[in-house]
């Protein structure tokens, strides 16, 4: 039952970590990168859809993307997709194929996706304490029923507790790699 509950945190805790990733992905670093047009949706007949299931999304060079309908009449919704988006982009489009250059990043927009950056880390911090918490509750109402000793339940506030120091030190590892990329020029 214990093991139950420490694979249980520990698998949430993974998938915190792992959602606060794809957040950190969405910042936009001076370098062209697909992962920026994930989560961007498109009317495709009517219905919202995601861009890669309508689209190529490449990297043409380091500061350009390339994306490539695979149908023509895609071309307008997917440039007005991109423009209505918060990342700041201009498409300019040759035909079928859409060019999305990247601006370089000035002092102040790098500045301002770092503390984008250091919220999203604090987010994925909050989520893997609200694991942590919800799992001790439980062992707490086990010992409250006496299903478990005491000393079971100090033995697995220390396990969930390193299990958290784990993946709060991920979080931070992941964060210091997004400022490095961010302040590369």
């Amino acid at each position: 039952m214990l093991n139950d509950l420490k694979k249980d945190a520990d698998d949430r805790m993974k998938k915190a970590l792992q959602a606060m990733g794809n957040n950190l992905n969405k910042i936009r670093t001076g370098r062209a990168h697909p992962s920026l047009l994930e989560g961007l949706t498109v009317s495709y007949y009517g219905s919202e859809t995601p861009l890669s299931q309508v689209a190529n999304i490449s990297v043409e060079d380091a500061r350009t993307l390339s994306v490539k309908p695979w149908e023509k009449q895609m071309v307008p919704e997917i440039e007005k997709a991109i423009m209505k988006s918060d990342l700041g982009l201009n498409p300019s489009t040759a035909g079928e194929n859409i060019r999305i250059p990247l601006p370089m990043l000035t002092e102040e927009t790098r500045k301002g996706y770092i503390k984008q950056a250091r919220a999203e880390a604090e987010n994925g911090r909050v989520a893997i304490r609200n694991v942590r918490r919800d799992v001790l509750s439980d062992v707490k109402s086990l010992l409250k029923d006496k299903e478990i000793t005491e000393d079971e339940d100090r033995r697995m506030q220390d396990d969930v507790q390193k299990i958290t120091d784990k993946y709060v030190a991920e979080v931070d590892k992941a964060l210091a790699q997004k400022e490095e990329e961010l302040m590369t020029v």
